[in-house]
Formats: C-alpha cells, sequence, structure tokens
C-alpha cells in the first residue's frame, strides 16, 4: 500500500497568499472605476426638444428644425458634426435640379461648445425635396438627428417631417 502525502504546508500559504494578492488587485481596480463614475468628468447631453415647421428662406420651401440640447453631465462639450440619417453635415450641401446650392443649412455652424448646466438651440433648414443620402425631403419622411461630440458619444433624436 502506497503512501498518500498532501501539500506541504508552505506550499499551501503560497497559494492562500497569492491568491489573496490577486483577489485585492481585482477589488482595488473595481473600486477605481467605481470612484472615477462618481468622481470623475461625465459627458452627458439630453435633447430637450426636435420639432420639425413648415418655413421659407428666400424663395426655398422647406422645414426649419429647432434643436434644444441642454448638457446635463459635468463636463464641457463641443458638438462637432451633426448627422441627418446617417449623412454628416459636411456632406449635406449640393447642387439641386433646381440649380440651388444646399440642401440643408445648419446655425450656427459647428463645433458649438456647451458648458456644464447650459442649453443651446441649434436651427437646420431642409430644402423640400432635396436629398440627403438616400433620403428625399418630403412631408412624412422620418428624420433622425444625431450630434457627435469629441468626446466620441453620440446622441440621437427622431421626428417626422410635417
Amino acid at each position: 500500500m502506497q503512501k498518500r502525502k498532501g501539500i506541504s504546508p508552505v506550499i499551501a500559504t503560497v497559494i492562500i497568499v497569492a491568491v489573496t494578492i490577486a483577489v485585492a488587485i481585482a477589488v482595488a481596480f473595481w473600486m477605481t472605476g467605481i470612484i472615477g463614475l462618481f468622481t470623475g468628468a461625465v459627458e452627458k447631453i439630453e435633447f430637450v426638444s426636435l420639432y420639425a415647421q413648415p418655413a421659407k428662406k428666400d424663395t426655398t420651401e422647406g422645414w426649419n428644425l429647432t434643436i434644444i440640447l441642454r448638457n446635463v453631465g459635468t463636463t464641457t462639450t463641443s458638438f462637432d458634426t451633426c448627422f441627418i440619417n446617417g449623412v454628416p453635415d459636411a456632406q449635406w450641401n449640393a447642387t439641386l435640379p433646381t440649380g440651388q446650392q444646399y440642401v440643408a443649412l445648419i446655425k450656427p455652424k459647428l463645433p458649438v461648445t456647451l458648458p456644464p448646466g447650459n442649453s443651446t438651440t441649434i436651427y437646420i433648414f431642409l430644402v423640400k425635396n432635396g436629398r440627403i443620402g438616400t433620403t428625399t425631403l418630403s412631408p412624412g419622411v422620418s428624420i433622425e438627428v444625431k450630434f457627435h461630440t469629441t468626446g466620441g458619444r453620440e446622441y440621437p433624436k427622431l421626428t417626422t417631417l410635417p
């Protein structure tokens, strides 16, 4: 019959200490993450409102989109791009068959900086029967407006053209 032996007390102690250190390191990283969430800068934007109404700009018919955004985070945010149905504002303007040189105009021009606790209003004029990407702008069409920030976050909202 063979004698069975367990691990030595020294080896057992080394294993217990190693596991304890690994757990302590994991807990420390977890706590650092939680503390960072509560004390760090947070970027958070909310749409106060987004609505479209029929309008004219010069002799051009279309819609005015009025967008009110509020910074409810703890850090200053800058909007660097606005998307309509996935198309960035840099690609909105094109020559229409009628000879017009724009499809949509945004005011104020981006980037727009928004400190914590403040609100801003952004206006977008959309030309009737213009095209943004594959979308022809006409009554009843759904428009997704999405703002991209320099912090890398995106904030979308949907509306329908009246």
